[in-house]
């Protein structure tokens, strides 16, 4: 497999490991109202477009933005966008963390059938291997093909600025002896290997550069990814002044694209979206593993919100005993028993035991002796504080919609429709949820 130079950042992507450290800005809390034009309610339309331009397709995750973080008074821009456009608050898939459900968003299937079903897993087919958030081997993405794919093999010109999955040479196989050549692969016609240290700012800024291009490789398709929100929270709790310092610094850098389409005067159609949201944990919610059964039966795989587990050879019957009876905060389930409204449970990747904690508590490989607070992701994808961020805007879109909450794997269906993409077949979602907001 090759070895990605990056590993520390790829890491960051999913907001699970590296704080965040908000920059020298003075404290938030409710600003003042903005200058006269300082907030820009929506992206040129198409009444003002500029002559012959036809609208790009902008999908912009804001990692770890829960919708209520609209309420804290320090999002004016993202709050102008929604209030121009639709609305929603998204459900997330199971388990409700960053790479799966970044996949779910491209690919509309839930991650048990695209086959990326955690940000740690192992393959039967792959024995001694496995599968980090470092990971670019197509190998362990080709289950199910992303949008931008999609969108290609259609002619339609596309580019990411940052997206889990979006640097893989998908369809690929990496070729022997080759230091990482990966053959047959598709990738977006623009794409970008995720550095944390690339600014919110030059991110913006790529993606408006890539619009002052000529028709012959100015991408219709484009992905924009924002980590800053999901670090925040992770390291100071969904609650913190930290993290509304975080989520009022992305919503500068909305105003600041919006503000870059206006002044191109190229039409867009904004699909803002997050990944799932954050919940505050602490050291008084944590369920030590090693408490309720005995090490010696069984491999750790994932542990936090919920923990994946393998039985030793031999052990399974006393892993059993010890884990499918009632704990307190903690349910643990047989894959193939894991509830169907999860939508989880049959991929060869998922280990054989899966648990799942209350909502704010932490199942733990053994009791910690260091501080825990902050917050975290992966609990029930039902429970609100898991709830993800949905905002569309542009030209495609009627103005002031709000939604009844929606699965995340609508979300490539809808793309489809703004792209101009056929119906996809086999896929988890569609485009019900958009059928009275969307301008025919």
């Amino acid at each position: 497999m090759r070895l990605i130079p990056l590993v520390l950042s790829a890491l960051a992507l999913a907001g699970c490991t590296l704080p965040y450290t908000p920059r020298a800005l003075a404290p938030v809390t409710r600003p003042a109202p903005p200058a006269t034009g300082a907030v820009l309610a929506a992206p040129v339309s198409a009444s003002t477009m500029t002559a012959g331009a036809a609208p790009v397709t902008i999908l912009v995750s804001i990692d770890g933005f829960r919708p209520d973080y609209l309420d804290r008074g320090v999002t004016p821009n993202l709050v102008a966008l929604a209030a121009g456009g639709v609305a929603a608050s998204m459900r997330p898939s199971f388990p409700s963390v960053t790479f799966p459900n970044h996949w779910t968003l491209v690919t509309g299937k839930v991650p048990d059938h695209h086959g990326i079903v955690g940000n740690r897993m192992e393959d039967p087919a792959r024995p001694g291997e496995t599968f980090t958030m470092a990971s670019d081997d197509p190998f362990w993405w080709n289950a199910a093909e992303p949008i931008w794919v999609t969108a290609q093999r259609a002619g339609v010109r596309s580019a990411t600025m940052f997206w889990p999955g979006a640097n893989v040479g998908w369809g690929g196989t990496i070729l022997p002896d080759s230091h990482g050549a990966v053959a047959n692969a598709t990738r977006p016609d623009d794409w970008q290997q995720f550095n944390q240290a690339v600014t919110g700012a030059q991110r913006v800024d790529a993606v408006i550069d890539w619009m002052r291009r000529p028709a012959a490789t100015h991408p219709r398709f484009v992905t924009l990814y924002f980590d800053t929100v999901d670090s925040a929270g992770h390291a100071n709790g969904p609650q913190a002044a930290a993290t509304t310092q975080a989520v009022a610094e992305v919503d500068v850098q909305i105003g600041r694209l919006v503000r870059g389409l206006r002044e191109l005067r190229q039409p867009a159609n904004l699909v803002i979206v997050a990944d799932h949201g954050m919940a505050a944990t602490d050291a008084s919610r944590t369920i030590a593993l090693d408490r309720i059964a005995d090490p010696a039966d069984y491999r750790l795989l994932e542990s936090g919100p919920y923990a994946t587990l393998f039985p030793v050879a031999g052990r399974a019957a006393a892993l059993e005993a010890a884990l499918l009876k009632p704990h307190p905060h903690m349910t643990c389930w047989r894959k193939a028993a894991v509830p169907a409204r999860f939508r989880y449970g049959t991929n060869a990747r998922i280990p054989p035991y899966v648990c799942l904690a209350e909502t704010g508590w932490l199942i733990l490989k053994t009791a910690s002796r260091d501080p825990i607070h902050g917050g975290a992701h992966g609990y029930d994808n039902r429970a609100p504080d898991m709830a993800a961020l949905f905002i569309a805007n542009g030209p495609a879109f009627a103005a002031g919609k709000r939604l009844a909450r929606f699965d995340n794997t609508d979300i490539n269906p809808l793309l489809r429709d703004l792209i101009g993409l056929p119906r996809g077949t086999g896929l988890d979602g569609d485009d019900a949820p958009f059928t009275q907001v969307l301008k025919r």
